[in-house]
């Protein structure tokens, strides 16, 4: 049976130079799925990319083979040896994979807990996927469940009241190294959600905020009237600059759009007057060396968590009832896991033992020189209904199976007994043929957005 398999890398597990190296921009992602669709026998992928995260998810008929083209593939294209890579990454399978994706999705894996942008995340990847056509059975469901479970921890708990944003803590952070920011000027780069927040925050404090952006001015254009600020094009950054107090960067460019040498030759036109730089952006903005440039204070998205641990008060009641909503939904996908897989594994059992009944009568034909044809049909009317028998208890019990060790039980009893669900066409597309029955039953919930199930 095909297995659910979640790799990535976050905050957690490394540093922001390594985490924007493996960074799956919206250019890089595209070819990055299609190929890794097209690999021998993956079945389904979604790749989720934050700044503080690269999850793929994938459903495969041999995990381990599938992992490993994944971490090759994903080590190509950042130029570092998988044997680096490796101690960063952390990979889960079947329900622990899903409930991973849950926790993501409720904000409970988030560097601020409970912040709300990972929600629209998980979406657009989900969304992506659909667009083209790497989701599946399996991914499909899960991904709207996660959304499901995000929605219900965040409507029937109070982990996201009042809480901060990553755009938030850099508000926060200008106001702990300048002081009040009325009449700061602050130049944003970029015009997506990140920055609108970033902008509403700044603007909120009394800051004056210039936008800048190239390909979305009418965008920029947009958020500078909504905040009271004006916008310029990114060829007129470096004037911009001169009189500035912030620069907030947070675009999905793939390049860096600050350097030195260029910082520099501001710098010196400001008389080295102070400049906090502050980078939200993965992969980076801005070239660390800037730090070194005179008057410069730069700090990026890792430095942010230190100002989120002294600032935030972790609801940890708050953060007990999400995690009983995850598990509760984890028990939900864990049935649902293991509708896909009893049937045909009950089948391929009984086949099996069928083949094995058949084998032996084949065996002892010889032996039964003066038995009629009536005789061998009573012998093997008696041997099937042993296995009949033998079988039964151990069916009812399968049928009924109702938790998150499901799939675990029946791996088990494909590995005693020695059967491959994948190797017979038949089975294989009993299983295919329930995977589709649970999706059918789903389509009046696809209403709507695709992202999510609706109640």
């Amino acid at each position: 049976m095909s297995e659910l398999l979640a790799v990535g890398i976050s905050h957690k597990t490394a540093p922001v130079e390594l985490r924007e190296r493996l960074a799956l921009t919206d250019s890089r992602a595209l070819g990055f799925v299609r190929e890794l669709h097209a690999s021998a026998g993956i079945q389904e992928v979604v790749a989720l990319s934050t700044c503080n995260r690269t999850e793929v998810y994938l459903v495969a008929a041999d995990p381990v083979e599938a992992e490993a083209t994944l971490l090759g593939m994903l080590a190509k294209r950042s130029g570092i040896q998988p044997t680096t890579l490796a101690p960063a990454i952390y990979s889960h399978r079947n329900c622990e994979a899903a409930r991973h994706l849950y926790r993501v999705s409720a904000g409970l894996e988030s560097m601020i807990v409970g912040e709300d942008q990972i929600q629209g995340q998980v979406r657009r990847a989900y969304e992506a996927a659909l667009e083209q056509e790497t989701s599946g059975p399996l991914t499909n469901h899960l991904f709207r469940a996660a959304l499901e479970t995000g929605k219900r921890v965040r409507t029937e708990t109070a982990i996201s009241a009042g809480q901060m944003s990553l755009p938030s803590v850099a508000a926060m952070l200008g106001r702990e190294l300048l002081g009040d920011l009325t009449g700061r000027r602050v130049v944003l780069i970029g015009t997506g959600e990140s920055s609108e927040l970033a902008g509403q925050a700044l603007a909120a404090a009394g800051a004056v905020v210039v936008f800048v952006a190239n390909r979305r001015r009418s965008r920029a254009v947009s958020l500078a009237s909504r905040f009271d600020g004006h916008s310029v094009a990114l060829d007129e950054l470096p004037q911009s600059l001169v009189d500035a107090d912030v620069l907030v960067c947070a675009t999905s460019s793939p390049h860096q759009l600050i350097e030195a040498e260029g910082l520099e030759l501001v710098q010196r036109e400001r008389a080295h007057r102070s400049l906090l730089i502050i980078d939200l952006a993965v992969p980076r903005d801005v070239d660390p060396t800037c730090a070194q440039v005179d008057g410069v204070a730069l700090y990026d998205i890792d430095d942010l968590e230190a100002v989120v641990m002294r600032n935030r008060q972790v609801r940890l009641e708050e953060a007990r009832k999400a995690e009983a909503i995850i598990e509760q939904e984890i028990q939900n996908f864990a049935t649902w896991l293991g509708s896909l897989e009893v049937l045909p594994t009950l089948a391929a059992l009984r086949t099996h033992a069928s083949a094995i009944v058949t084998q032996v009568l084949a065996e002892n034909d010889g032996r039964w020189e003066s038995a009629s044809d009536r005789d061998r049909e009573r012998v093997e009317a008696v041997a099937r209904a042993i296995v009949n028998r033998l079988l039964h208890n151990p069916t009812l019990r399968l049928k009924e199976l109702r938790d998150d060790r499901v799939h675990a039980r029946m791996a088990l009893v494909r590995d005693l007994f020695g059967i491959d669900v994948d190797a017979d066409p038949a089975l294989r597309s009993a299983a295919a043929d329930v995977q589709d029955l649970a999706e059918i039953r789903r389509l009046p919930e696809r209403s709507g957005s695709a992202a999510g199930p609706r109640r």
